[in-house]
C-alpha cells in the first residue's frame, strides 16, 4: 500500500487477464437484466483501463473482454493474468 492508503494496482493497463469466477450485471449495463451472465469464468481480455474506488481505496480496472464487445468493471480478486 502505498503512503496514503491505497492499494497499488497489480495489473497494468493493455495487460492480458482472465476472468477467475463468472461475472453477473450489477446494474452496471442497464440495457440488460439484472443478474445476467455477462463474463465466464477463464473468458479473457485486455485492462483498458485503471481506476481507483474512492471509499475503499481500491484498484477497478475496466476490461475489454474478447469477443463480448462489452467493457466490464472488475475488481482485482476477480481476475489473475492471461495463462499462455
Amino acid at each position: 500500500m502505498d503512503p496514503g492508503g491505497a492499494q497499488r494496482p497489480r495489473f497494468q493497463w493493455g495487460q492480458r487477464v482472465q476472468a477467475v469466477e463468472d461475472l453477473y450485471n450489477d446494474g452496471s449495463y442497464p440495457d440488460q437484466p439484472l443478474d445476467v451472465l455477462l463474463v465466464r469464468t477463464g473468458d479473457v481480455g485486455e485492462v483498458v483501463n485503471v481506476g481507483m474506488i474512492e471509499e475503499t481505496k481500491r484498484p477497478l480496472y475496466l476490461v475489454e473482454f474478447d469477443g463480448t464487445r462489452l467493457v466490464v468493471g472488475c475488481l482485482e480478486e476477480e481476475l489473475a493474468p492471461e495463462e499462455a
